[in-house]
Parts: C-alpha cells; sequence; structure tokens
C-alpha cells in the first residue's frame, strides 16, 4: 500500500487576519491594509511593520513560564486545527502524534522587557523566566496545548525554519516514528529583529517592493501558521486533498547574511524538491516566491528561478501582503500554496509593488492583481531562503500522484 503525506488542516494568522476565509480573501484581493507605519521598534526612526490586529487568549494555567506574544499568537492559531488534532490523537493514540515548529525569534520581546527592567532596577523582574526565549518553547507549548505526546521540536534557520519543518515531518512519518505530525511557524515583531535588520540596511524605510528596481529592503511582520500532516492512502486520494510532494533542502554557506549571488543553494533546493515530487518544472502552476524586496535576494532568487522554470510560471512574493514573518514565513507561505490549490476559482495571490522592472532581473510571470491561473493548478512550489545560505523549497500537489 503506497501512503503519502497529506495536509489535513491548516490554521493561519498574519496582518491580513485570523483563519483561512478572513486571510485567503485578503490574500487573493491583495490587500496590505494590515501594514502600518510605527515608531514602536527601530532606536532612532519609525518603520512599516505588519503585525497582528486581532486579540490574544490569555495565558492559560501552567503556562506561565513559558508565556510570551509568540506563546499567544501560536495557542491563538491552535484554536483552528484543534478538532483535527484530537480527532487524529484518537483515531492514531498521543504519541504517534508529533510536533515540529519553526522561529527566528521566540519570545525576544520579553526577553527585552527584563533587560530594560534591569537596567534600572540592578535585577530582573519578578517571575521573569529565560525559558520564554527559548527556540524550543514553542514547540513543547503546541504539544502540551494539544495532548500530542509524540517527537517535538523546534527547528530554527533564521528564515527558511518553518519551511524546513515540512521535510523533518516527512521523515518522521516515513521512518514510521508517527502517523501525524503538526507543523508549523511562529515569530512576534521586537526590537531586536527590526533593529538588527535595520543595522544591516536591510530594513525598507516604504512597504517592501519586491522584484522592483526600486526595491529598498523589508518589511518585517509578525504572525504564523498551523498544518497538521497525516500519512494517507495514496489509493484514497481526491482532487480536494492537498499533499507534500516534495521538500528540497541545501545549504550554500555563500556569506552568513547575503545569498549566493548566481543562486546556486537555491537552485539545488528547487530541483531536489522537483526530483522528490517526480514533476518537471512545466508542471508547477504557480511559485511563492521568497521575495524579501532587499536588493540581493530579489537578484538571487530571479536568477534561481528563470534557471530552472520557464518565463511563463505564474508567481508572487505574498510579503507585500503580510511582511516578513522571518521563521514563520515558510509555513505561511506553504499555507498560502495550500489555498492556492483549494481555492475552485484558480484564483491567483497578486504580485503589489509599484510595477517598475528591474532591467536587470531576468522575466518572472509575475501574477497580477484579479489574474486568474489559465488552467486548473495540480503543483504548487513555495522557496524559502535563509541566512548562511539555509535554503527550501516545498512542492505541493493536489490529488495523486
Amino acid at each position: 500500500m503506497k501512503h503519502t503525506v497529506a495536509i489535513t488542516a491548516v490554521g493561519v494568522l498574519n496582518a491580513l487576519g485570523a483563519g483561512l476565509r478572513e486571510v485567503s480573501d485578503g490574500l487573493f484581493a491583495g490587500d496590505q491594509g494590515g501594514i502600518v507605519y510605527s515608531a514602536d521598534f527601530l532606536v532612532e526612526s519609525s518603520c512599516y511593520v505588519a503585525p497582528v490586529r486581532v486579540s490574544l487568549p490569555p495565558c492559560p494555567l501552567g503556562f506561565q513560564d513559558v508565556w510570551s506574544r509568540n506563546a499567544a499568537l501560536s495557542l491563538a492559531v491552535l484554536e483552528q486545527i484543534r478538532d483535527q488534532v484530537t480527532a487524529a490523537i484518537e483515531r492514531f493514540g498521543a504519541e504517534r502524534v508529533g510536533v515540529v515548529m519553526g522561529s527566528s525569534t521566540s519570545g525576544i520581546e520579553e526577553g527585552e522587557n527584563a533587560l530594560r527592567y534591569r537596567a534600572t532596577s540592578g535585577i530582573l523582574p519578578e517571575g521573569y523566566s529565560y525559558p520564554r526565549q527559548q527556540m524550543g518553547t514553542v514547540s513543547e507549548i503546541v504539544s502540551k496545548a494539544l495532548g500530542a505526546r509524540g517527537p517535538s521540536y523546534c527547528v530554527s534557520t533564521a528564515c527558511s525554519s518553518s519551511a524546513k519543518v515540512f521535510k523533518s515531518a516527512c521523515n518522521l512519518i516515513s521512518s514510521g516514528l508517527c502517523d501525524c505530525v503538526v507543523v508549523g511557524g511562529f515569530d512576534s515583531l521586537c526590537k531586536l529583529t527590526t533593529n538588527g535588520f535595520s543595522a544591516l540596511e536591510l530594513v525598507s524605510d516604504e512597504v517592501t517592493n519586491p522584484f522592483s528596481k526600486n526595491r529598498k529592503g523589508i518589511t518585517i511582520g509578525e504572525g504564523g501558521a498551523l498544518l497538521v500532516l497525516e500519512r494517507h492512502d495514496e489509493a484514497q486520494l481526491d482532487d480536494t486533498v492537498v499533499c507534500i510532494a516534495g521538500v528540497g533542502e541545501s545549504s550554500d554557506a555563500y556569506h552568513i547574511s547575503s545569498p549566493d549571488p548566481e543562486g546556486r543553494g537555491a537552485i539545488a533546493a528547487i530541483k531536489a524538491a522537483l526530483a522528490q515530487a517526480r514533476v518537471e518544472p512545466n508542471e508547477i502552476g504557480y511559485i511563492n516566491l521568497h521575495g524579501t524586496g532587499t536588493p540581493h535576494n530579489d537578484s538571487m532568487e530571479a536568477r534561481a528561478v528563470s534557471a530552472v522554470f520557464s518565463s511563463d510560471v505564474p508567481c508572487s512574493s505574498t510579503k507585500p501582503l503580510v511582511g516578513h514573518m522571518l521563521g514563520a514565513s515558510g509555513a505561511t507561505e506553504v499555507a498560502f500554496c495550500w489555498m492556492v490549490l483549494s481555492d475552485s476559482g484558480n484564483r491567483l495571490p497578486p504580485h503589489i509593488f509599484d510595477g517598475a522592472l528591474d532591467p536587470d532581473l531576468p522575466t518572472l510571470a509575475l501574477v497580477k492583481p484579479e489574474s486568474l491561473a489559465d488552467r486548473p493548478i495540480r503543483y504548487a512550489l513555495s522557496n524559502s531562503f535563509g541566512f548562511g545560505g539555509s535554503n527550501c523549497a516545498v512542492v505541493l500537489r493536489r490529488g495523486s500522484s
């Protein structure tokens, strides 16, 4: 019996809103209303950010030592997929349900506040707990809240963190350690990341403008996504089920913060994902670009995509809608690809920018507002590229192979 890894539930929370309906409506409409200009994050100036605008849950009993804004984000999304995970635990057993999360900030904001308090008082605030800012805390919180007792850990590889969780989850399922794995990623806005990226001259003073000749850098966002992955009988798949078809990883280690300008690591990850999915480049119907809006990343990615695909594959960066969610971007953008494959109207996420194409970049088929795919999409690809050359590409498939 041939098995595959099916996505049986998706939960999302970001600047577009909360839940599948609200987020997908904003995604396909190209809604930038969640991006705001704020003086709360940079030391010497203001910047655009993409915050979560909904009310978040309070700290439940037993979570005080690990509680943070990141924790609240994860529990808010968790409620969207709880019923499906509860059913999986009843079907497989709690020990057969794992959790793999991605994050790059964890609860650093709480650490910032504690250090600020110590700078004026000489002591850390009462009740401060270091585990709040540990990277593994988010997987601990999700496991505990769901009652899952299978393998649980966190991946932290900068901006590719929650893309790489899909490879980890597929390995847990294919090795027989799990029948179901809850994957995802969360990052919250904090001063460390905004000022850190600003010091690297990567934060734009305008809303991020990917692949434009006028691009100036990133707009940082927050939020996250959870996806439930289950072992599924290939013979029982229908066209409504979306599966993980292939995941490709590479580590080119070109530079600690700059990508390989020729995109060699990105190309390797994309080709590995296509090979595992057993699909040709011309079968991909949509590409969610990493598309950060920085000069080097967009240049590298345009070269990588054009090296593998023809110039007519619809593609877009969704970061002008939700910001660069750092370690949460991978899972969020895979969720966006799931929305594309699940949409009955063949809608595509538009590429929102100033329209001034960079003549120095290879031509990409950037999706225009209100565009529809010219054919039903069966395969979609999501790119994620992190500092240090940590690259990941995920191919999703609708229906059986």
